[in-house]
């Protein structure tokens, strides 16, 4: 703000000095009477500085999208994990300091095989047999879970060795007598432990050596209840967690899940409806969370339906270039 001090005969004679002086924008912030005359201090803000301002950068491109095979982008992968899938060429091997080989061109570099690039980017390990520690499988109401341990169960029955089956589910209508259903048909019993305490009163029947298959309530993960209940569960069996997970979710929110569960202890992932889900990303996010593939629900069945996961079965099932060198999905297990 420009102030300045006007003097003048007449009241008349100062206001004009200062409308000649600051212009008509000029604010009167007093006026008193002198000896000689008159006095008025005004002020006037001042114009606002003009700039040029220097043109504008122009805005960096963005990323150009990823090129992914079509067959592979229509999974909706998660930016980061489409990223480490690319197709391309094997990275260059450090010269033999033996033999003078001479160089590759790019174009005749070999192309990696996607069930490679799946294996280096993702984790794959055998399910727990659940005789170390018992097995006990978790994951979101309707994610398959119970199913699961009814196909677990059968298939250590057709095995001989038939397991201790625990459910803690005793809240949700229906539950316990859909897995006593599946379990009476194998010729097991069924123990309900929904508490802790209960649980550990049911493992003391297990005989030695007995695999242990623990189906579980639905649970939220991001309900600190809910979760603290399921971690309970998990400490007092002194169990492996298995986070059954359905395939087809969104790839946001599969690892959303697949991060909170790894919280509470889970490391293995075990998706279910991999037979009718059209898309995987969900799937692929939820391993890359940083838990193992494991096996796959493949089937509605309870005497079979579970296929062991590995990097070529999944890259033929993703749409593989170039297709693998074995691309027929292993047989189910029995």
């Amino acid at each position: 703000m420009r102030l300045k001090l006007f003097q003048a005969s007449r009241m008349a004679e100062a206001m004009a000095l200062v409308r000649a002086e600051l212009g008509e924008e000029a604010v009167i912030l007093e006026t008193r009477r002198t000896g000689n005359g008159v006095e008025v201090t005004a002020a006037v803000e001042p114009a606002e500085p003009l700039f040029i301002l220097p043109a504008e950068a122009p805005a960096p491109a963005s990323a150009a999208p990823l090129a992914l095979p079509p067959a592979l982008a229509r999974h909706n992968l998660p930016a980061a994990l489409a990223a480490r899938l690319l197709p391309g060429p094997a990275p260059p091997k450090a010269a033999s300091p033996l033999a003078a080989r001479p160089e590759v061109p790019p174009t005749a570099q070999q192309e990696v095989p996607l069930a490679a690039r799946l294996e280096a980017a993702l984790g794959f390990g055998p399910l727990p047999d659940g005789a170390a520690r018992p097995l006990l499988l978790a994951g979101p109401a309707g994610s398959g879970k119970t199913l699961t341990c009814a196909k677990l169960a059968a298939r250590a029955v057709l095995a001989g060795q038939p397991p201790l089956v625990v459910t803690t589910d005793g809240a949700r209508a229906g539950a316990t007598e859909q897995l006593a259903a599946f379990t009476r048909l194998l010729g097991l019993t069924l123990a309900v432990a929904p508490a802790p305490a209960t649980l550990v009163k049911a493992l003391a029947r297990r005989l030695s050596g007995q695999a242990v298959l623990i189906d579980t309530a639905g649970c939220d993960p991001f309900d600190p209840a809910a979760a603290a209940e399921l971690a309970a569960l998990a400490r007092a069996a002194e169990a492996a967690m298995v986070l059954v997970l359905p395939a087809g979710l969104d790839a946001d929110e599969a690892s959303e899940i697949a991060r909170a569960y790894a919280a509470l202890g889970a490391r293995h992932l075990l998706p279910t409806r991999l037979d009718t889900a059209r898309r995987l990303g969900g799937v692929l996010a939820a391993a890359a969370a940083g838990l193992l593939l494991t096996e796959a629900g493949t089937g509605p069945g309870a005497a079979a339906g579970l296929t062991p996961l590995d990097p070529a079965w999944l890259a033929a099932r993703l749409g593989a270039w170039p297709p693998p060198a074995s691309a027929a999905a292993p047989e189910p297990s029995a």
